[in-house]
């Protein structure tokens, strides 16, 4: 699949998202579900399964891959929102679903104690050794602090690595890290990963919305051979750094 643009500002786009938006809460009235007390990640979630219904006419769960089998798209996973695995084990075990825009009252009570909890301020200015880049590139997830810490380091020549936002492109226009270096969809994975032409001993970071998109490209990766793949844990929703519009 190459990768397709869609102009998340065409009446088309906004037009799906709102039937999606109430395709969401009617699938939260049904199941006694909640929303994630982050918008953000509720919004980004609406806006993936809006795209899909576009472009597949079926809400694919954006958090996994398309492919195609004998020529029609299919979910790598079989996931279709609401997807059986959020119904019949995550949202049961987990209190929230793989995507998090679908939670639990109680997971959605506890999610909103925890924000207010949060320190506002980051330590991650007081800037890195040596050591301690090499220690952080190799690590298999980082949070939000490390990678800004290594952003910083790695402008002052101190280490080297590629970071690639494995959203879509449309989610790429409303936002991503600044110091991206490549942007590699899903929904066109190994076509444009076969572009980027990225070594297989390079240290790689990638990173999505909510870490769940990345986190499946970096098992693929790896076990595609690559040696030093990192996953932003969280994903940009819970990036402290500087945002590129």
């Amino acid at each position: 699949m190459s990768m397709i643009k869609i102009d998340m500002n065409s009446p088309e786009f906004q037009a799906e998202l709102e039937k999606t938006i109430k395709f969401t809460d009617k699938v939260n009235a049904q199941f006694g579900w909640v929303y994630n007390p982050q918008e953000d990640v509720n919004e980004g979630v609406q806006m993936g399964l809006a795209r899909n219904k576009m472009m597949y006419k079926k809400r694919f769960c954006p958090c996994f891959m398309v492919i195609e089998e004998d020529g029609k798209p299919k979910s790598a996973d079989d996931r279709i929102c609401p997807c059986k695995p959020a119904i019949e084990r995550e949202i049961p075990e987990n209190g929230v679903c793989h995507c998090g825009i679908f939670c639990t009252p109680e997971f959605a009570e506890k999610k909103r104690v925890e924000l207010g909890m949060e320190e506002v301020a980051h330590t991650h200015s007081r800037g890195l050794s040596k050591e301690e880049c090499e220690m952080l590139v190799n690590k298999d997830e980082l949070d939000g602090d490390e990678l800004v810490a290594l952003l910083e380091a790695r402008e002052l020549g101190m280490v080297k690595f590629t970071l690639v936002d494995v959203r879509e492109y449309m989610e790429w226009q409303m936002g991503h890290i600044k110091g991206a270096d490549k942007l590699v969809p899903t929904s066109s994975f190994f076509q444009t990963w076969e572009e980027a032409n990225l070594g297989k001993d390079e240290n790689i970071i990638v990173y999505c919305h909510v870490g769940s998109r990345s986190a499946h490209v970096a098992r693929i990766l790896t076990d595609n051979g690559y040696t030093k793949i990192g996953n932003l844990t969280n994903g940009i929703v819970a990036y402290p750094g500087e945002i590129e519009r």
